[in-house]
């Protein structure tokens, strides 16, 4: 049975159906294949999942510290099969949403998977997709004009070091775990095993993060790794920077793991994540029944998503670029506009925000102070510190900063780096000035509320012009 369509998009994540929704806004046909379920890695193993976890212990750590600001409370304890019952609840209640908004388009949503064929008796060219149903009814054909590869990333494994859902984890383990380990090593310092670093730290958990490189978060600007490695060493997580582990030395009895470094340094500790980045999931996807590029293991695509197969797009993970679920989405919008013929201007990743949930949180959009030496620009600095802000105080959160790097000559603003309380959220005003070519002295003479945090950007973007007023 062959089925025609507008378009076919192989993956329901966040960039899968955030492109299928614009696509039906422009009248295509259109529909998903998807072996799992709506949402993807982000909703079910990834974004949501993690900031609820996150949450909660953002929560009891307040609680425990409830004296500072007048409160009395006693016998806090955490119940974490509670807390991993509202986390399965916010994720089902999304799921349902994501559902919702599939009938609303009219967008045709099939359970399995899909894999590209080579021309056929359907199509001369290479681009129909076979799917194999999940309920083993016989495999539908479907026939595109065009195609979206959507199909996201899983966590990287080391050889030696594979999950066994007892010991080992990959962060999808982890997110099932029914209680708090005692004792856990992250291998990896990278964002995903610092967000969970500090959630199990909060929790109660004895944390070691071991890091191959000289410092954790090695793509942040290196203010940030600093401040965010002296707060969680306040919290008792021991961070181990310039350290490979020998996958070969991996010993588990009486309920604890332990490896050792190149140097016989060793290890132990009750669970150990594996916290080493993700991998493209291309394969088994038909790729080799098409003419498109792969380079180090991910699809290439121009600046309008779209494949050496001009009628094969690709997105999110699979391309290799920021593996964010926001970035995903906008280059799923990208590749419909250029589908649906309609303008657009081509992504530009170095005005897009990323987001640390760790506490504390972090955030920033831009070049890195480092990034911008490289590339020759004469820059000045404005840094201001949440110490000297009222509604830090009032938080109980004052340490952090907002730092930001401006072209000395031109004032425009090069990149923001913000570190501290509610970052994650704060950021939206930093990217959107960076989006304009706002200036330091623009920032810095809009009139910021009182009392906020966000008066940390303005006071910063006035050091920047040597007229700081409250530092």
């Amino acid at each position: 049975m062959a089925k025609e369509y507008d378009l076919v998009i192989l993956g329901g994540g966040t960039g899968g159906y955030t492109a299928a929704i614009r696509a039906s806004q422009f009248g295509l046909k259109t529909a998903i294949v998807e072996k799992e379920k709506l949402g993807g890695t982000c909703l079910h193993q990834g974004c949501i999942p993690t900031k609820a976890l996150l949450r909660s212990a953002d929560v009891y750590r307040t609680m425990k510290k409830a004296d500072s600001f007048g409160i009395t409370v006693e016998n806090t304890a955490v119940d974490f099969l509670r807390v991993q019952e509202r986390k399965e609840q916010i994720v089902h209640t999304l799921y349902n949403g994501v559902q919702a908004l599939m009938k609303k388009g009219k967008i045709d949503v099939y359970s399995g998977t899909g894999r590209i064929m080579g021309p056929s008796i359907f199509s001369p060219m290479a681009g129909t997709v076979s799917v194999e149903l999940n309920d083993g009814s016989e495999n539908v054909m479907l026939v595109p004009k065009a195609v979206i590869i959507a199909t996201g990333s899983r966590p990287k494994i080391l050889p030696g070091l594979e999950p066994d859902g007892e010991f080992i984890l990959s962060s999808n383990e982890l997110l099932k775990i029914k209680e708090i380990p005692s004792s856990i090593l992250i291998v990896g310092g990278g964002v995903i095993g610092i967000e969970f670093a500090s959630m199990l730290a909060d929790f109660g958990s004895k944390v070691t993060v071991i890091e191959a490189g000289s410092r954790i978060l090695p793509s942040e600007d290196e203010d940030i790794s600093k401040e965010i490695a002296r707060q969680l060493e306040k919290k008792e997580i021991q961070i181990v920077t310039g350290v490979k582990i020998n996958p070969h030395s991996l010993l588990k009895e009486n309920g604890v793991i332990q490896v050792t470094d190149e140097s016989g340094k060793t290890f132990s500790a009750e669970k150990l994540l594996v916290s080493v980045g993700r991998s493209a999931n291309i394969e088994q996807v038909g790729l080799e029944n098409t003419e498109i590029v792969l380079e180090n293991n991910v699809i290439q695509v121009n600046s309008s998503m779209q494949t050496k197969e001009s009628h094969i797009y690709a997105i999110g993970d699979v391309t290799g670029g920021l593996q964010l679920a926001h970035v995903a989405s906008h280059e799923g919008l990208t590749a419909v506009e250029h589908i649906a013929n309609e303008k657009s201007d081509p992504i530009d990743y170095t005005k897009i925000a990323k987001c640390i949930y760790a506490n504390p949180e972090a955030a920033s959009v831009g070049l890195t102070e480092q990034e911008a030496y490289l590339k020759g620009f004469k820059i000045k600095i404005g840094k201001f510190p949440f110490q000297a802000i009222g509604k830090a105080h009032v938080y109980g959160e004052t340490d952090g900063f907002v730092k930001i790097i401006a072209d000395e000559q031109t004032d425009d603003l090069l990149g923001i780096h913000i570190v501290g309380p509610n970052a994650t959220e704060l950021i939206s005003e930093a990217a959107l000035a960076h989006m304009l070519d706002a200036s330091g002295w623009e920032i810095g003479t809009l009139v910021h509320p009182h009392p906020s945090l966000a008066e940390a950007i303005g006071e910063a973007a006035l050091v920047l012009e040597g007229k700081a007023i409250h530092f």
